[in-house]
């Protein structure tokens, strides 16, 4: 390494970990991964990004883990600095010593933020904390009730990081540097919205400097770097999802050239099936088809999955998607009930869910589908008729969340409007699973504990089967060559569960 160079510590937060010490997401931060290639591309200053989420001895955990014993060890360990994984955090600043800490936060990992900033400024209190991702953008100045904050990047933060960096190297002031909110003198001040990038092509390939510039890079299976983009931007307008605040409504699209080019490098490193980490796959149909054309004729062989809107299915696309080597789809139904769908506004009712699911099955892909139960507004019978649908849909896997109003969506405020949120209420005590969950109007909160249980076990039993078939297919081969043969070994059976 070089001498005398400014450095910057890009943070993925722990949160599972804080549930079971020793699991562990196997996975490169995307959004960390884009921020850390442009500093890396783009300046002088040296970069790590460290997943304080990965652990290189891990073991599987289910999702009723974070409903049971877990949560309980999630609630004492946020108070708890003796959990080995804050250690490691306190030793990883103090090997790197960095001159700037950037921490990528959702809502449900918000504490554990705090408390990552927290240790960094007893470390050194000039350590400049910088804090960017979901929740810092929906929530704006209020971010600061932290106060070992410095700045907020609120949006996009691939151009706005290079500006801070070069402003923190030169001392220079943080006020012509649109789209953040920093501290000075005492008081907070925003700069204003800022343009969001025109040029997706033009955005580094995560995986290009990630061995020069994550730890522990040689841990990592391969498959931690199988999730790419092509989107930015979803025109959907679902109340619980507070996407658009990050990358508007209007959709700004990669091109299949820059898609396909990432896509062969990946394929060089050995990746046999990548995912689109897409909000919603493709858009429009002549996205998906164009796309879809490109992979076919440039990727042979490759494998992939990714999220479609319910809108978007029919034969023809499901058709050309899997010419081009797509095998595993994932479905938000959200809910059975029609009038629950309409006060989602999703766009869609059960009926077109239930027939898109059919037509992916129809066609030999895996389908994974999403269900979200505890709206505002369900009742016992709308419950029921989710439900139903649970029973009724022809999938390989499913997924229930309970509903979970994040600060900054228009179902956070519907919660406030009916009285379901407190001004006390602490986001990191809530998330997609949590036992403390319950913001039902209309069903009383044992009670919709009790329910939720239910439809959980039944979820269980749905996909227990499935995933024994899973294991036999040859999508889960190609995984366990992509893993390697030691990494093989020691994560076992957990290949086909962690899709």
């Amino acid at each position: 390494m070089k001498q005398g160079k400014q450095k910057i510590l890009l943070i993925e937060p722990p949160f599972y970990r804080l549930y079971k010490d020793t699991y562990s997401l196997d996975r490169y931060p995307l959004s960390l991964g884009y921020l850390a290639g442009t500093i890396h591309k783009e300046t002088d200053w040296e970069v790590l990004v460290y997943n304080a989420d990965f652990c290189s001895q891990s073991e599987s955990m289910s999702v009723g883990y974070l409903t049971t014993t877990g949560y309980d060890k999630y609630l004492n360990h946020l108070k708890d600095l003796s959990l080995p994984v804050w250690d490691e955090i306190k030793s990883t600043i103090l090997d790197f010593k960095p001159d700037v800490i950037g921490i990528t936060t959702k809502s449900q990992n918000f504490k554990s933020v705090c408390i990552v900033a927290r240790i960094a400024k007893e470390i050194n209190e000039d350590i400049t904390v910088i804090v960017g991702g979901p929740h810092p953008t929906m929530t704006g100045s209020d971010i600061f009730k932290c106060a070992d904050f410095d700045v907020s990047v609120i949006g996009e933060g691939e151009d706005v990081i290079v500006e801070l960096l070069n402003a923190i190297a030169a001392r220079e002031n943080f006020n012509n540097i649109r789209g953040i909110i920093y501290r000075e003198g005492g008081k907070t001040v925003e700069t204003g919205p800022r343009e969001y990038i025109k040029d997706l092509d033009s955005l580094c390939f995560p995986h290009e400097s990630a061995q020069e510039v994550l730890k522990d890079y040689d841990q990592y299976p391969r498959t931690a770097f199988r999730n790419i983009f092509t989107i930015r931007g979803c025109p959907y307008n679902c109340l619980f999802c507070g996407s658009y605040k990050i990358w508007s409504r209007k959709s700004r699209f990669r091109s299949p050239e820059s898609v396909v080019r990432e896509i062969k490098q990946l394929q060089k490193m050995g990746l046999r099936v990548v995912n689109f980490d897409d909000d919603t796959f493709g858009v429009s149909k002549k996205h998906i088809r164009d796309l879809c054309n490109a992979i076919r004729e440039h990727c042979p062989g490759l494998q992939w999955s990714s999220e479609i809107h319910v809108k978007l299915v029919d034969d023809e696309t499901i058709s050309i998607m899997k010419e081009a080597g797509c095998c595993f789809i994932q479905v938000g139904v959200e809910s059975g009930n029609n009038e629950i769908l309409k006060q989602m506004r999703k766009g869609t009712t059960i009926e077109e869910a239930l027939s898109a699911c059919e037509i992916i099955h129809k066609h030999g892909l895996e389908l994974k589908t999403f269900f979200i139960v505890g709206f505002p507004l369900e009742t016992e019978e709308t419950l029921s008729d989710t439900v139903a649908a649970m029973r009724k849909v022809k999938c390989d896997q499913m997924t229930y969340s309970i509903f979970t109003p994040f600060p900054g969506t228009e179902s956070f405020e519907l919660c406030k409007e009916y009285g379901l949120i407190d001004d006390d209420y602490d986001v990191s005590l809530y998330n997609l699973q949590s036992p403390a969950n319950c913001f039902c109007k209309n069903i009383e909160r044992e009670r919709f504990r009790m329910l939720a249980s239910r439809i959980e076990k039944m979820v269980d039993r749905k996909n227990m089967l499935s995933r024994i078939k899973r294991m036999f297919s040859m999508n889960t081969v190609y995984r366990i060559q992509e893993l390697g043969v030691l990494r093989s070994l020691q994560k076992g059976i957990r290949v086909f569960i962690n899709r």
